[in-house]
């Protein structure tokens, strides 16, 4: 018998308040033939997982008296990296060691332990795996744990709306240096596509633009320049000397920025929204819509993926491929090990918190 520990709440509000650790017992004596067991070596806070527990997200994990409490609780957590201890008898797809991650949304990823199906969940190579296979990197837990959400977004948009000419057409994006921004530039590069990336305008400008381009990134400019029509003719050279077209607007932050993102498009542009941080709505002005055909859309990597396994499946073979060759930078985080001292829901309570400092992964 296993005793497992999962971050729960049993009503919305703030993290600080209504989280809970709850302990409960996973039978790893009497397995189902399909059923398997896992142990959780990571998972991150994302910004998700917050507004779940707030309850002003669109997609929330089912309530369940299954985890033994009173009242029904739902877990927390999106993303996460687990390891297989235990597999039922008619399990032949994964086996003890194998590294896997949730196959669906709302699995609830902040706990110790957890108990499936083996289609819960999708296989990722563990360090020695790819050693086996020959290849010169393996996964780190950064890497596995928080595969699902950024890169995916990252490269589906880039690859899934519009056929971008490799070494000819551009894409556009604000939010330069989040961290979907930085897997972007780094996918844009390997794929050949030209980018822009806008970012704030800091002290530290210079080194940041440098850091931006190391990583892929063709130009970055500021928000000011985006803003500006002054500085509009110096991007359409830098289009026009590529023999392409700015087809993509890639926008997390809306506002101003969007529209400054939207105009640099040429005709028959795109602009997908897949996040709003400045709080600002987008707005478009009506001459792009009637005189150069451009469309919005929004971009959700977890309605495209719900229900297409074998997408999100070819799109991780695609970044672990990329991860194992050293082609790809993961977006570092701040990690904390649970080591039992604190209840596990502290650390989580902790890690949102903090999460203004970077990315929060709460390690095993």
């Amino acid at each position: 018998m296993i005793t497992a520990q999962a971050v729960l709440y049993t009503q919305h509000g703030e993290p600080k308040d209504v989280l809970f650790t709850q302990s409960f017992e996973i039978d790893d004596d009497n397995l189902a033939p399909n059923e398997v067991i896992v142990k959780t070596l990571g998972s991150p806070v994302n910004p998700s997982d917050i507004n779940q527990i707030q309850g002003v997200y669109p997609s929330k994990p089912a309530k369940t008296t299954g985890f033994g409490t009173t009242e029904p609780a739902a877990p927390c957590g999106n993303e996460g990296l687990f390891e297989v201890i235990k597999v039922g008898s008619n399990v032949l797809s994964l086996e003890a060691g194998d590294w896997v991650i949730p196959s669906h949304v709302n699995f609830g990823t902040w706990r110790t332990h957890a108990l499936g199906n083996d289609d819960d969940f999708i296989k990722l190579p563990n360090p020695a795996q790819s050693k086996a296979n020959g290849k010169p990197n393996g996964l780190t837990i950064n890497q596995g744990a928080t595969i699902s959400v950024n890169p995916l977004t990252a490269y589906l948009m880039l690859t899934h709306y519009v056929k971008l000419t490799p070494g000819k057409d551009w894409f556009i994006q604000n939010g330069g240096t989040s961290a979907v921004g930085k897997y972007a530039s780094q996918i844009g590069k390997l794929l050949n596509f030209n980018s822009i990336s806008v970012i704030r305008d800091r002290p530290n400008l210079d080194e940041v633009v440098a850091s931006l381009k190391e990583l892929g990134a063709t130009q970055v400019i500021t928000e000011d320049q985006n803003n500006s029509r002054e500085f509009g003719p110096t991007i359409k050279e830098w289009i026009k000397q590529s023999g392409g077209e700015a087809k993509l607007a890639l926008n997390c932050v809306g506002g101003k920025s969007s529209t400054g993102i939207a105009r640099k498009l040429n005709n028959n542009g795109l602009m997908l929204t897949y996040g709003g941080m400045s709080f600002q709505p987008v707005t478009i002005p009506t001459s792009l819509y009637i005189f150069k055909n451009f469309t919005s859309a929004g971009f959700w990597v977890t309605e495209l993926l719900k229900n297409n396994k074998e997408l999100k499946t070819l799109t991780l073979n695609q970044i672990i491929a990329w991860y194992e060759e050293g082609k790809l930078t993961d977006a570092k985080s701040i990690e904390t090990l649970y080591d039992g001292t604190k209840p596990l829901h502290e650390l989580y309570q902790d890690g949102v918190a903090n999460s203004k400092d970077g990315k929060q992964l709460i390690t095993y």
